[in-house]
């Protein structure tokens, strides 16, 4: 990765990394770009070369029921070298579980390089988290001083309010901006739901994803604009943070044209803004090394 200056470096929240094999991936099975391939550490160093991007926080990959445990402790492995810049682990967990169950596994993997844990609920049952079982879970993340992100459609979004109410002791990430459906120009509906969740203090916003969801051979920095902006206005530059969801972002325009992009959207930004939703708010929110 070059070199920029210091305060313009960004600090990606959500690296994916796809290690196919050792794991199972079933959901890059209906992505062409995606299936069948490998995407590794060396794979992500060659994609965002020149981009500025210092660290990351690895994002767990939705590996196959049988695998999402050993991807979470054998990425806490390569965050134990520095040279794999990897600041923290979002490791993958079940709050639908029980209780003993589930706190045993942030028992493992809590002392140890995870930052946050994520369960991704857009596959999901509306009502998987709906339950008081549910509730607690994602709450003692918070007791234990832990993010959770939070996954869910655009449609989802009234689910994701009603767990972050019941969960007020949490800080919360909503992940790609809530996942607006670009495609549709349903703008409004968006707008309103994101509007709600930003009221509350303890959520924040990971820019992240929308890339993935603008239409084939559209203007990508056109078509995320007004999210990216909304979501900042909303939230406040104190309370985003930046992600590139590689290796998803190459379903579009690949990690360096969403940074150029970002850069480009964030240009109206005072310095101290940018120097916040780049790195200095994701290094308080997911409690990472500076």
């Amino acid at each position: 990765m070059t070199d920029v200056s210091a305060p313009e470096l960004l600090l990606d929240t959500h690296q994916h990394l796809v290690l196919a094999d050792r794991f199972g991936y079933a959901w890059t099975d209906g992505l062409p770009a995606l299936r069948c391939r490998a995407f590794t550490l060396d794979d992500y160093r060659n994609s965002t070369e020149g981009c500025g991007i210092g660290r990351t926080l690895f994002m767990e990959t939705a590996a196959d029921e049988a695998d999402w445990q050993d991807e979470a402790r054998h990425v806490r492995s390569l965050a134990d070298d520095p040279g794999n810049r990897i600041a923290g682990v979002i490791a993958s967990c079940r709050p639908e579980s029980d209780a003993a169950a589930f706190d045993a596994w942030l028992d493992e993997t809590g002392p140890s390089g995870v930052a946050g844990y994520r369960r991704i609920l857009h596959t999901e049952p509306d009502a998987l988290s709906d339950s008081d079982g549910f509730v607690r879970n994602v709450r003692e993340i918070g007791r234990r001083g832990k993010t959770f992100d939070l996954c869910f459609l655009q449609r989802q979004l009234p689910l994701a309010l009603q767990l972050a109410e019941r969960c007020d002791n949490t800080s919360l990430v909503l992940d790609h901006c809530g996942v607006p459906d670009i495609a549709s120009g349903d703008f409004a509906e968006w707008r309103a739901q994101v509007r709600k969740l930003a009221a509350l203090p303890h959520v924040h916003c990971k820019l992240s994803g929308v890339v993935a969801y603008c239409p084939e051979g559209s203007d990508i920095e056109a078509s995320i604009r007004p999210y990216v902006e909304f979501c900042i206005e909303v939230f406040g530059a104190d309370r985003c943070v930046w992600g590139s969801d590689w290796p998803v972002c190459n379903l579009t325009c690949g990690v360096a044209g969403w940074v150029a992009a970002f850069r480009s959207i964030l240009a109206a930004e005072s310095a101290d803004a940018r120097r916040a939703i780049y790195s200095a708010n994701a290094e308080r929110i997911y409690a990472v090394r500076a």
